[in-house]
């Protein structure tokens, strides 16, 4: 299970997806210091079927977590080749434009 927000924008639907184990904590690695902020990412419980329903109607998405960054993947969002790893976590983010 991943905790979600879809937070409504003038340019469409933002989602913020994380994985429930990392909720709350400090991700530091190197100089890079990164908050799971429960605020920005807690809002809602959901599976990989409702996560991924979500990411496709995205017009930007904030993953983070093994599950996550996964359900990105699977959604077509991320590339693999572009997610970073802060404390072996993943994270990805993705902006869909429309021309």
């Amino acid at each position: 299970m991943m905790y979600y927000k879809v937070y409504e924008r003038e340019w469409g639907k933002m989602v913020a997806v994380c994985d429930q184990d990392i909720c709350n904590k400090t991700l530091k690695d190197r100089d890079i210091e990164f908050f799971v902020n429960p605020r920005f990412y807690q809002g809602n419980e959901g599976d990989e079927e409702k996560v991924i329903s979500l990411l496709k109607e995205a017009a930007s998405a904030n993953l983070v977590g093994e599950e996550a960054v996964k359900c990105g993947v699977e959604a077509g969002l991320i590339d693999s080749r572009n997610v970073i790893k802060i404390k072996e976590v993943p994270h990805a983010q993705a902006v869909v434009m429309n021309f």
